[in-house]
């Protein structure tokens, strides 16, 4: 039996380059997810057509599993299957599927009230959305990026199974030595980034909508 004061200090190295390893698969699907979601989203709210071609299959994309996504792509892609950018493009779609429904359902709930009087200020239709409807639909937005952050935080681990799988990697190899310390140090890392990048998101949720905050404790005054 290896114990945790044993095994840890010996294999620091290894935990820090897979901890890195695995944020980096994490988080960079995360923002190219974003990119690609925004507009796709502001498509899907200002066009019939769009919307019933990009709701549905975001929603079918989604249900795609994500080991079997991560054996396609290379042969979709030409790419080897040990190449990480499986993982990220991957990961990078799942996000983009959720976040395309959010971000549409998000601008539509935006009053036409305010949009109506946004271009009546002269805004046009690209001003308004990044300095009217994007702010208001901030809420709903960073709720769908915990989600994916959360998500894709849990699925890189599944990449372990095609060699790029961060610290999904001590869950393979704990398995095959039968170390049981090694998978729960897995566990527990995964857990606290996933905690962690929840909290940062929140955080940034309350930062980047003060109006949310002066709302709440107006109301907690009275």
């Amino acid at each position: 039996m290896v114990w945790v004061w044993d095994w840890i200090p010996r294999n620091t190295s290894l935990i820090s380059t897979l901890l890195v390893e695995h944020v980096q698969l994490s988080l960079v699907p995360v923002v190219v997810g974003l990119v690609v979601a925004v507009p796709l989203g502001w498509l899907a709210n200002h066009t019939r057509v769009a919307r019933s071609v990009l709701i549905p299959t975001s929603g079918l994309l989604y249900t795609i599993p994500s080991l079997a996504l991560f054996v396609l792509l290379p042969g979709l892609l030409g790419l080897q299957v040990s190449n990480s950018l499986n993982v990220i493009i991957a990961l990078a779609l799942y996000t983009v599927a959720l976040l395309v429904r959010s971000i549409a359902d998000a601008l539509a709930a935006v009053p036409a009230m305010v949009v109506a009087a946004a271009t009546a200020m002269g805004f046009r239709p690209g001003r308004r959305f990044v300095a009217v409807e994007l702010p208001l639909a901030v809420p709903v937005l960073i709720a769908g990026l915990r989600v994916a952050t959360v998500s894709n935080i849990s699925l890189v681990s599944v990449g372990a199974l095609i060699g790029n799988g961060g610290l999904g990697e001590l869950f393979t190899d704990g398995i095959q030595r039968s170390n049981i310390v090694e998978i729960i140090t897995g566990i527990v890392l995964i857990v606290v980034l996933a905690l962690a990048a929840d909290a940062v998101l929140l955080g940034i949720g309350r930062v980047a909508t003060p109006w949310n905050r002066v709302g709440s404790g107006s109301g907690g005054g009275a």
